[in-house]
């Protein structure tokens, strides 16, 4: 489980803690045994949310300017292996779960993706590979930050646990 704390202003106009717990938009795929998604925050523009967003999502892209923070849980790569492990129903289950960015995943290259954005990713457990279109890969570890910039890639744990990773994505318009 995630703990996401959210701050606020109280009525006093002193700060307060608005929500401690678990992400109320948390997702533990059944079609998928391990992988999980948490969407922790999201902004439609930079500003200081007065209500809890993430309830009315509609898009895991977000667009120039927006953010969205969330968790994402890596099953090992043997869960995908497995005979009982089903890709239809594991694709339906994407497809509803994270709304517009589900649909950049590639049919014929699983995994690869690309998107329109600026992601601040942070490994929280387990080891986890960055796979890049080019043939480039770094194993990460916990601790290990990166910027991942709008470029064609994958995440793929080929570990025995599964691992954790903190992304903040930041919607951008053209390239650098």
């Amino acid at each position: 489980m995630v703990r996401r704390v959210v701050t606020g202003v109280g009525q006093s106009g002193k700060p307060v803690i608005v929500s401690d717990g678990e992400p109320p938009v948390t997702l533990q795929y059944t079609h998928t045994p391990g992988f999980a998604r948490s969407l922790v925050w999201n902004t439609a523009s930079p500003a200081v949310a007065s209500a809890d967003p993430t309830r009315a999502l509609e898009s895991y892209v977000p667009a120039p300017g927006e953010t969205i923070a969330l968790t994402v849980t890596f099953p090992p790569a043997s869960v995908f292996a497995d005979p009982d492990w089903d890709p239809v129903a594991a694709g339906a289950e994407q497809l509803a779960g994270t709304p517009g960015l589900a649909e950049l995943f590639e049919l014929d290259n699983p995994g690869m993706h690309t998107t329109p954005t600026v992601d601040y990713a942070v490994v929280l457990s387990g080891e986890i590979v960055l796979d890049l279109d080019g043939g480039e890969t770094a194993l990460l570890t916990p601790g290990d930050l990166v910027v991942q910039n709008g470029t064609r890639h994958a995440w793929r744990n080929n570990g025995t646990e599964p691992a954790t990773v903190f992304f903040v994505l930041i919607g951008a318009g053209g390239t650098a």
